[in-house]
């Protein structure tokens, strides 16, 4: 019997590349695991119509852990009964905490020695989709509990005492007194009682600068929904791009790990696609379920591609998925 079980969903368009790309390298690194496959996201819905299908949830809640690889969402208007599938699957299992981290690879471009994480609350903030319109006037409600804004402060304070001890808080309170105060003054409570944790605040825009200046005075960041969407993928361009940007949607039981590209349908279908972030993806999920050990060796091993080749053509080579994937394997 495998140690591990593992749900794969391909999700959309490049998904289902990098989701195969990734389980061959994970058969190369010797991970002990079994695989269920499960369905989810656009394509699903315009074939069945719902994004998420009960097989899926089943299969999520009787693995270790599920790999996810990328979700469609159409812009504009939603096609009646339309939920994102993997916005859902945070809500449905409570994945409070995405984390995304940012680290100098080998790639062209990248700033030197970067190695930060943010940490964004996923549940909350204005991501709760209340939004409604009177004629001219749209209006958009954010939610912001007390509970919540606790809850990820001590994962973000958690995190930061295993790394480097500094946590910078990120708010928008100048302005958002009532929302963005209570987020940030109940995650500075808890870090009060935290010994040893260096504790500083920034307010995003200014978090925004920072960031593009000197991203190397950063370890831990923690913030709302919607600036931990965009600041996330800020940091993502300082090193490379989304297409070697992964991130973990981590709750107190069940744990889904994605690239953060998205479908890409001007290339899917084509084998170009980068699978790199999905590889990064991986790494995360070994370290969450605690196989530290294969972890190190695919991050290895992706480095090593990244810095000899081949590159895929986002990073200016010309390796498609399949000669990328090949030289991560020879790598390990």
């Amino acid at each position: 019997m495998a140690k591990y079980r593992i749900c794969l969903i391909e999700g959309d368009g490049i998904g289902h590349e990098v989701i195969p790309a990734t389980r061959r390298v994970l058969d190369a690194a010797g991970f002990d695991a079994e695989y269920v496959h499960a369905e989810a996201g656009y394509e699903y819905f315009l074939d069945h119509g719902t994004s998420v299908p009960q097989a899926t949830y089943d299969a999520v809640e009787n693995t270790h852990a599920t790999l996810f690889g990328a979700a469609t969402s159409p812009t504009g208007e939603k096609p009646k009964g339309f939920a994102g599938a993997i916005r859902h699957l945070r809500q449905k299992y409570n994945l409070y905490a995405n984390v995304r981290p940012t680290k100098t690879r080998p790639v062209p471009g990248a700033y030197e020695n970067v190695d930060l994480v943010i940490v964004r609350e996923n549940t909350q903030g204005l991501y709760v989709e209340q939004e409604r319109r009177y004629g001219d006037v749209a209006i958009a409600d954010t939610v912001i509990t007390k509970d919540a804004s606790d809850r990820i402060g001590r994962y973000a304070a958690n995190l930061a005492m295993k790394r480097d001890k500094r946590l910078t808080v990120v708010h928008k309170a100048n302005v958002l007194p009532v929302t963005q105060g209570l987020f940030l003054n109940t995650i500075l409570d808890h870090c009060k009682t935290v010994e040893g944790l260096n504790t500083s605040t920034m307010i995003v825009d200014n978090a925004a600068m920072q960031l593009v200046r000197n991203p190397r005075q950063f370890d831990v960041m923690v913030m709302t929904n919607m600036f931990g969407d965009i600041l996330s993928d800020l940091a993502a361009g300082l090193v490379g791009g989304l297409g070697i940007a992964a991130s973990g949607n981590v709750g107190d039981k069940f744990g889904i790990f994605e690239s953060v590209h998205g479908s890409a349908p001007d290339i899917a279908g084509q084998g170009i696609s980068n699978p790199t972030a999905s590889i990064l993806a991986a790494v995360i999920m070994l370290d969450h379920i605690g196989d530290h050990e294969t972890a190190r060796r695919l991050d290895n091993a992706v480095n090593r591609v990244l810095a000899e080749g081949p590159r895929t053509r986002d990073l200016g080579g010309t390796a498609n998925t399949k000669e990328f994937t090949d030289a991560v394997i020879a790598a390990l």
